[in-house]
């Protein structure tokens, strides 16, 4: 069974999540605080995190880099702000979406359907590996190497380099990207792309500001070269 771990300081938005996703047949864990949330996962991983931003002890953007500094479960980010640059800076740290409040039920379930889905490879797929130049990347396994050295991608991360390298050379649109990575109703979402290439490019290219691999198609899109 799917455990999804719901963190928020809002007992009746808790008890909402809690009965709309056990009654879809998931687990649920629930946690009113940052540090609660993160006792949780060092005694279970979860499959996927709910987490709010406004939370009473630790800021949720710090248990959002706790999370991602040990482990690449998805984060789905649920927050009452609004701003581009709360977002962008969410999307930065390695959140997988970020769903403003209020949200309808039905969009969020969507957004956690999306996130499993596009979580790792299913087991028993032949295993695929990208090499290009000093790069190697193991999408069956989720392992990246540079010039020999271990490179942590984020879920997300991992998504775009799926598709972007499944058409070595080939466009990709700015709306395929993003229906792909993040789902229908994202095709605005252009900041969501230049934020992750910056950090793929940054994690995964020699000199991040003159790419080899991860290219920008301005204002059209993006392409893969080996």
């Amino acid at each position: 069974m799917t455990f999804v771990l719901a963190v928020d300081d809002d007992p009746a938005l808790l008890r909402t999540l809690s009965i709309n996703l056990r009654a879809r047949g998931y687990e649920v864990g629930t946690a009113a605080d940052g540090r609660s949330a993160l006792q949780v996962v060092a005694e279970r991983m979860p499959d996927l995190v709910l987490l709010d931003l406004g939370l009473p002890d630790v800021d949720g953007v710090s248990v959002l880099r706790q999370l991602r500094s040990s482990a690449e479960v998805p984060v789905l980010v649920l927050s009452a702000r609004h701003a581009s640059d709360d977002k962008v800076e969410a999307l930065d740290l390695g959140a997988d979406d970020y769903v403003t409040k209020p949200f309808g039920m039905d969009e969020l379930l969507a957004r956690i359907r999306t996130a499993l889905r596009h979580g790792p490879l299913a087991v028993g797929t032949p295993p695929r590996v990208v090499a290009a130049g000093e790069l190697r990347l193991d999408l069956t396994d989720q392992r990246a190497t540079r010039a020999g050295a271990a490179v942590h991608l984020t879920p997300t991360e991992w998504r775009l380099v799926e598709v972007l390298t499944r058409t070595p050379g080939q466009l990709v649109r700015q709306t395929d990207l993003l229906r792909e990575v993040w789902g229908p109703g994202y095709h605005r979402e252009t900041n969501y792309l230049r934020v992750y290439l910056a950090n793929l490019r940054r994690k995964l290219e020699a000199e991040p500001g003159r790419p080899r691999h991860f290219l920008t198609e301005p204002g059209v899109g993006y392409r893969f070269v080996p």
